[in-house]
């Protein structure tokens, strides 16, 4: 007790996500997928494919979740006023700002937490201040929904034109940096770019390091989404030369719901204003350029617990764990007469994400209907995305905790859906 006041707990996850029980890098596929999916309560009821949309904590993050919810809830605005003493809250905070800095090698003062990757992207975009009316801001199919629609929006409150670019198929390298040189080249105009690190739609990983070298020559900033990408593919914002990326943590680093963060380089931050006239902060602090509110702040006291997670394990044994999974379903299906598998990106520069088509779901109406019998018929949880040029697909997208069985489930499926 501090001055008759619980201190904050120290969580179990340290001890307990520091074990080398989680270390799988010299492990079998088999042994690995044993010992990752052993660490999660799921109810495996339904074979869940859809671990881009939330990754579920594991059992000692969602630990020391709990714990952190306990104190919070009991010292209440106690906390939330900072009136502990040794526990004033931004300092508390400031710890998981440190630990998600580090995981992309940026500093502290460059870091805002945030409630998720939408909330982060919404507001590097709508907040760009170097934009003037009659300036191009470009899109492509393979951005996140929520993403394009904010990028529209600035056509409509600033005055830009939005330019939309067609990722080609097959996205080689060369074909996508080719067409991001045509589009810039182009629209002499152009400000802004929005780009999309690890597509949602089909798993996508452009050449991003090379495609921010060739906006940046051509004077456009490029706003990185980075949601599937944090805890899913090692970078650095250095490495790739990102100004701005935002980015959920309650995705790959499975940590609670309600965690994402910005990053914005420190020579550049006057580039994005303070979010709607935030003064809550001043003007040079980065976190005014997210929404200032009441958060849970449990789930982001929790985020250290997440990335002590994820580093036991090691990002790049994590990266290749889910990239075996990927493996796995798609070496099962290839054969199938008429499938489509989506943008395969070259090796290692892919994750768990990816896409198939089959010849009786090539339209939205009828993808959704293969997403209702997938779930009802085969209990497997595999989701209908729409936006590519190209058309709809499904995408499948296993998790860590994810079984080989299920794997097998998932191929045996599509057989059989492509066989009806």
């Amino acid at each position: 007790m501090i001055g008759g006041v619980a201190t904050l707990p120290v969580g179990v996850a340290a001890s307990r996500a520091a074990a080398p029980s989680l270390a799988i890098a010299d492990l079998s596929f088999a042994e690995a997928e044993r010992r990752l999916a052993s660490e999660w309560d799921v109810d495996r009821s339904i074979a869940n494919f859809d671990a881009a949309y939330y990754g579920a904590m594991p059992r000692v993050v969602h630990a020391d979740y709990l714990e952190h919810t306990a104190w919070v809830n009991r010292n209440n605005s106690l906390f939330l006023r900072s009136a502990l003493p040794d526990r004033r809250r931004d300092d508390v905070l400031n710890h998981s700002r440190s630990e998600v800095a580090k995981l992309i090698g940026a500093s502290m003062d460059e870091v805002a937490l945030c409630t998720g990757g939408t909330e982060a992207l919404y507001a590097l975009i709508t907040n760009y201040r170097p934009l003037k009316a009659g300036d191009a801001v470009i899109i492509a199919d393979v951005d996140y929904d929520e993403m394009q629609y904010a990028m529209a929006y600035l056509e409509e409150s600033r005055g830009a034109r939005l330019v939309r670019l067609a990722i080609p198929e097959p996205s080689t390298d060369a074909n996508i940096l080719a067409a991001y040189d045509r589009v810039l080249r182009d629209t002499p105009r152009a400000k802004l770019l929005l780009l999309t690190h690890l597509s949602n739609r089909n798993g996508l990983v452009p050449p991003v390091k090379e495609i921010i070298a060739l906006a940046k020559g051509r004077g456009v900033d490029v706003i990185l989404d980075s949601a599937q990408a944090v805890g899913h593919l090692p970078f650095t914002v250095d490495e790739i030369g990102a100004d701005f990326v935002g980015f959920s943590i309650h995705k790959w680093l499975a940590a609670p719901l309600g965690t994402g963060g910005i990053y914005i380089r420190k020579n550049r931050q006057d580039a994005i204003a303070p979010y709607m006239g935030n003064r809550i902060r001043d003007a040079d602090d980065v976190r005014a350029r997210v929404l200032t509110g009441t958060i849970n702040y449990a789930a982001h006291l929790a985020i250290p617990a997440a990335i002590t997670f994820h580093r036991a394990i090691g990002p790049e044994a994590k990266l290749r764990h889910l990239q075996r999974l990927r493996d796995r379903w798609i070496t099962g299906v290839e054969d199938v007469p008429g499938i489509e598998i989506l943008q395969p990106s070259p090796a290692p520069r892919y994750g768990a994400v990816a896409a198939f088509r089959l010849p009786r779901a090539r339209d939205w109406e009828s993808a959704q209907e293969m997403q209702k019998r997938m779930l009802v018929r085969h209990r497997l949880m595999v989701v209908a995305k729409r936006g590519l040029d190209s058309g709809p697909a499904m995408r499948v997208t296993p998790a860590l905790f994810t079984r080989l069985g299920e794997l097998d489930r998932l191929v045996a499926a599509i057989r059989e859906e492509a066989r009806a």
